[in-house]
């Protein structure tokens, strides 16, 4: 290996190691830039607290999306978090605005740690959920809102790095689905796609370390240093393929 290619897995090492707290991608700097969906999810989220007097916010990161619209929050509002390196982040980050961060993972245990109709509005952006657990906590006439990443996001780097996507399940259509079955009435639904583009292999392997669940499991730089490095000698395009969607139900009744 030459030593200009060693310096580039020494650079990409560090990118991609370098702890990852919050939500914030502002460490990628410049060297991103993707297409926005048409809507935008704090205009979303407004709507649907207008006249709520309790609100859940389901996997708040580091609470950056929550505060964005602090001014539409009511003061009973409660956040949940599933990721350890994430919850003093979001509970320092909330604590000033009054609202406290309940440790939950959707992934590990589908039980919400509220009581039934404890909310008027449960927020969902990109965080795992369980459509019963949301109907079972919403109020009679609540309103849920989610935003999520399809499966299908960043197939390309299927493509590069092979493996399969590990959320296929997540499409509008079978989370609409599934909505409907545990008893939620669809009031809106969209789904988009659009472009992600990264300047250069250190701002894709930094992406990645904020977003691991779009490479396979086993990923390093090490691992996969030879297609890494082929991206970078190759000066291919690194452009990547987005898909978003959103869901607006309310509990029926």
């Amino acid at each position: 290996m030459s030593e200009s290619d060693a310096a580039l897995l020494s650079t990409w090492r560090a990118a991609h190691e370098t702890p990852v707290t919050g939500w914030d991608f502002s460490d990628l700097g410049g060297g991103f830039v993707e297409q926005q969906p048409p809507w935008s999810y704090a205009d979303l989220a407004r709507d649907v607290l207008a006249g709520a007097v309790s609100a859940l916010d389901l996997g708040t990161g580091g609470g950056e999306a929550l505060l964005e619209i602090r001014d539409a929050l009511p003061s009973d509002t409660v956040a949940t978090e599933g990721w350890p390196p994430n919850i003093p982040v979001a509970t320092r980050n909330l604590a000033d605005h009054g609202i406290p961060v309940v440790e939950y993972d959707a992934e590990a245990d589908a039980s919400l740690p509220f009581e039934d109709g404890r909310f008027d509005v449960v927020l969902d952006r990109h965080e795992a959920y369980v459509a019963t657990e949301v109907l079972r906590v919403l109020r009679p006439g609540g309103r849920f809102l989610t935003q999520q990443v399809d499966g299908r996001d960043f197939g390309e780097a299927q493509a590069i790095f092979g493996g399969a996507s590990r959320y296929p399940h997540i499409t509008l259509a079978h989370l609409r689905a599934e909505a409907v079955a545990a008893g939620l009435a669809v009031q809106a639904a969209e789904e988009w796609q659009g472009r992600a583009v990264f300047t250069d292999v250190t701002t894709l392997v930094r992406y990645f370390a904020h977003v691991p669940w779009e490479v396979p499991e086993d990923f390093s730089v090490d691992r996969y240093a030879a297609q890494l490095l082929d991206l970078h000698h190759s000066r291919r395009d690194l452009t990547f393929t987005q898909r978003r969607f959103y869901l607006r139900l309310t509990r029926p009744g």
